[in-house]
């Protein structure tokens, strides 16, 4: 069963929430940051990027940055900008892109269903990521951004979400930077605090959809503050970290695309030849081609698209990890071919979101910058719950999902 709890989350005013939320930490850089929040002494990011207050250069792994973040958290509550709930709640948070909309439940998750692995996850974590959102946790006392969790699709809590969904939202607003809206609902009523609580619990699984490294923090930080409390009984705030839950079905996974500096030695017509053995090469022109099915790759090479179709008997339909586009790629290209080994820490190698489009690999390859790209169908959620419900962990780079959740609009506080 899957325990979650309402909590008296530390919210913006409907008025100033366009000036505090914010894209999540990990997806932008100190200058970034830095231009976003200009002269905005409201946003975020003077809590989660606090390095942006200090000196161009300045390590946001700076001991005196993490105590910035602590400062500014109490700054923003005592100037009224983030204000605490009076009693505990549920809230609704919806994502609207591309005319799709997805709505996720903002819930306390526990920390032991992390331990016990009734929250599931698909990534191999870093210690020194975790590190860091632990002492961000610690010092503020508080998740101050939620995880992503997804959940199996759940017909009580649609119809409870999606009458919700028919009333005026706490928060609407269009996102600068992404120009998708979010909405932001608060759940109040007993007894559909009692419902949601009471579903979740029928659940034997949450799936982290993206926030490995956060949950991890959240978890250990708990287990701290456990172990601190000669009085411990299970039930205390620091147990509960923050996620927004989304039906599996909702989510939309983009495709997460490689672009590769060098074709290891190899000729153009050599590589051709060389992917043969493995795929079925059909040559497709200049028009951007974007693969349509499972198995199917395009690669852009010489200003050139190819359509690249996995050969019969390359992948393993009955294991999980050995179906995925992402590993059939990794070794019949990357590895056996292009001898990378590891997409983790290879130079050779780099990553693009789906949301850029596959423009912006001929552009990477076009401009010189890299040798040949190559497109990849996205996986599926269904996909990533397989591999989580079997204990595996999925290859880098697998998934990109978006959109992101903004940050800012609710806050859980750890006592």
């Amino acid at each position: 069963m899957a325990i979650i709890k309402p909590f008296k989350g530390i919210r913006p005013p409907k008025e100033l929430v366009e000036k505090v939320e914010s894209r999540p930490y990990d997806v932008l850089d100190s200058e970034e940051a830095r231009a976003e929040a200009g002269d905005n002494e409201m946003s975020l990011y003077h809590i989660i990027k606090p390095e942006i207050d200090f000196p161009v250069g300045t390590s946001e792994y700076d001991p005196k940055v993490y105590e910035k973040a602590a400062e500014n958290f109490k700054k923003f509550q005592d100037k009224g900008w983030l204000v605490q709930d009076e009693c505990e709640h549920y809230y609704i948070y919806a994502q609207t892109m591309n005319g799709k909309t997805q709505y996720g439940l903002v819930v306390c998750a526990h920390t032991d269903d992390y331990q016990k692995g009734n929250i599931k996850k698909h990534e191999l974590t870093r210690r020194d990521k975790e590190e860091d959102r632990m002492k961000h946790v610690r010092i503020n006392n508080a998740n101050i951004e939620p995880v992503f969790f997804a959940y199996p699709d759940n017909s009580v809590l649609n119809s409870l979400i999606m009458r919700y969904a028919a009333t005026e939202p706490e928060y609407d607003f269009i996102a600068p930077v992404d120009g998708f809206r979010h909405q932001f609902w608060v759940i109040s009523d007993q007894q559909d605090i009692d419902t949601i609580t009471d579903e979740f619990a029928k659940m034997p699984s949450l799936y982290i959809a993206d926030g490995h490294h956060r949950s991890a923090a959240a978890a250990l930080v708990g287990a701290e503050k456990q172990k601190q409390n000669p009085n411990h009984k299970g039930d205390e705030e620091y147990n509960f970290f923050m996620a927004v839950c989304f039906q599996a079905s909702q989510l939309t996974i983009l495709d997460y695309n490689r672009v590769i500096k060098d074709l290891n030695g190899m000729s153009s017509a050599e590589f051709i030849e060389a992917l043969k053995k493995n795929f079925i090469v059909e040559k497709k022109g200049s028009e951007i081609y974007k693969p349509a099915k499972l198995h199917e790759f395009s690669l852009y090479l010489d200003g050139e698209w190819y359509s690249l179709v996995a050969k019969e008997g390359t992948y393993n339909n009955d294991d999980p990890i050995g179906v995925l586009d992402v590993d059939i790629s990794s070794r019949l290209i990357l590895d056996e071919i292009l001898d990378i080994k590891d997409l983790r820490s290879s130079n050779r190698i780099d990553f693009v979101g789906g949301l850029r489009g596959l423009g912006e690999l001929k552009r990477r390859v076009d401009s010189g910058e890299m040798r040949t790209a190559l497109a990849l169908y996205p996986v599926s959620m269904q996909q990533i719950m397989d591999i989580a419900d079997s204990g595996k962990i999925m290859p880098p780079k697998a998934t990109w999902f978006e959109p992101k959740l903004r940050s800012g609009l609710v806050i859980h506080k750890l006592s």
